[in-house]
């Protein structure tokens, strides 16, 4: 990403709806059974920060290719941090119960293959992985070319982006569908000029209200048939 998107993201993801409502989403999405679990591509650590208080039972690492963005997640967490890339993992096959992976395949620098390969090697047989990507490539805006994301797709395709890399029991689900028709705005906005970061400061009242309206779809007994992101959940076989 851009070095200033990384300061941005520092400050906002202890606060900011959307951070708060992805990293709910990942929080339920992990067994109860898990012990050691790996975050692919863990930023300045909001996620491993936020489980280390819902989760204190999970034995969890990160590793961050940016060498600022590692250190903040190391000053951020308990997390044990390597540095390096999710294309090559320095760990041992089947190290881990579980693997996140929150928007990191869609950036340019990730072959999802040779990562998705690499996830599946360190995950033990059984071990689950969660992975959050952007979803629809007519949605790639100004904030996607600062975060050098190239590509944001359908449940179908991250369901068999999963299958192809020797994943099963697959399930995906779109969500941030109530808030869909404002990023649509948004993002139009972006494509004709306005702001270049999604992630920014919002007033304390607005801020609430985008977060309770994601709380408000989470708890819907029901996945709604599109969303600004998919989430996925799938096991090594």
């Amino acid at each position: 990403m851009e070095p200033a998107e990384y300061d941005l993201m520092d400050a906002a993801e202890v606060r900011m709806w959307w951070y708060r409502a992805l990293h709910a989403r990942l929080r339920d999405a992990l067994s109860r059974g898990e012990g050691r679990i790996l975050d692919a591509g863990c930023g300045t650590g909001g996620f491993l920060a936020r489980l280390a208080a819902w989760r204190p039972d999970l034995q969890a690492f990160g590793i961050e290719w940016a060498q600022k963005a590692a250190e903040r997640a190391h000053g951020k967490s308990p997390a044990l941090i390597a540095r390096g890339s999710v294309n090559a993992l320095p760990f041992a096959a089947g190290s881990f119960d579980a693997a996140v992976s929150a928007d990191v395949l869609c950036h340019a620098a990730v072959d999802p293959a040779v990562a998705l390969r690499e996830l599946r090697r360190v995950l033990k047989p059984g071990g689950r992985l969660i992975v959050n990507m952007p979803a629809y490539g007519w949605m790639l805006s100004a904030h996607d070319r600062r975060v050098h994301n190239v590509r944001r797709q359908t449940a179908g395709q991250t369901v068999a982006m999963l299958r192809d890399a020797g994943f099963a029991k697959i399930r995906a689900r779109y969500w941030n569908g109530l808030l869909l028709p404002l990023m649509i705005v948004q993002r139009k906005d972006l494509a004709t000029g306005g702001a270049g970061s999604d992630v920014a400061p919002f007033p304390p009242w607005l801020d609430a209200i985008l977060h309770r309206t994601t709380e408000i779809e989470r708890l819907l007994p029901f996945a709604l048939p599109f969303g600004g992101s998919v989430l996925a959940i799938a096991e090594k076989p």
